[in-house]
């Protein structure tokens, strides 16, 4: 998938170094919980998603996001499709160093716009309530809040872009 100035690649374990520098800054976590991980322990974690779901009912796809022109690795997103309920859970993460310019919104409509393509009837992102920036990119996706609550989080829902 490219978008005007992204690149979607599929997920490789090939990219846990550089994705470990990326998602390095404690910051990212505030309202997702948890700690940076290794390069090691960030490899281990791509081997797991790259092998694919456990569960033959869900489909697992990861990409990172490339900046172009320079090609460097700024983020993730990705999408977890369960056919049997027509509907994929989106999620996404950019890099501190590269937050405000809008390139999770262009990523993550790039990934609702294909699910929508394939065709997935319904998306589903959860975001903290105080997390704004993630709001807004749950929006750009033609996603809308719900009174659902999962782990804290607002249920967001839509049929995509």
């Amino acid at each position: 998938m490219a978008t005007d100035r992204l690149d979607l690649v599929p997920l490789s374990v090939g990219h846990a170094a550089e994705m470990a520098r990326v998602l390095a800054d404690p910051a990212l976590y505030a309202f997702t919980g948890g700690a940076p991980l290794s390069p090691e322990a960030l490899r281990a974690r791509y081997a797991r998603l790259v092998a694919g779901s456990p569960d033959p009912a869900v489909v697992w796809c990861n990409w990172v996001v490339r900046l172009r022109p320079d090609g460097s690795l700024i983020g993730t997103v990705q999408a977890t499709i369960t056919p049997a309920e027509d509907r994929a859970e989106l999620a996404w993460v950019i890099g501190t160093a590269w937050q405000g310019r809008g390139f999770a919104a262009e990523a993550a409509r790039a990934l609702a716009a294909w699910l929508t393509a394939l065709p997935v009837g319904r998306l589903v992102a959860h975001v903290h309530p105080d997390h704004h920036a993630s709001a807004a990119t749950a929006a750009a996706c033609g996603l809308s809040p719900t009174r659902h609550r999962r782990d804290g989080e607002v249920r967001w829902e839509g049929a995509g872009p």
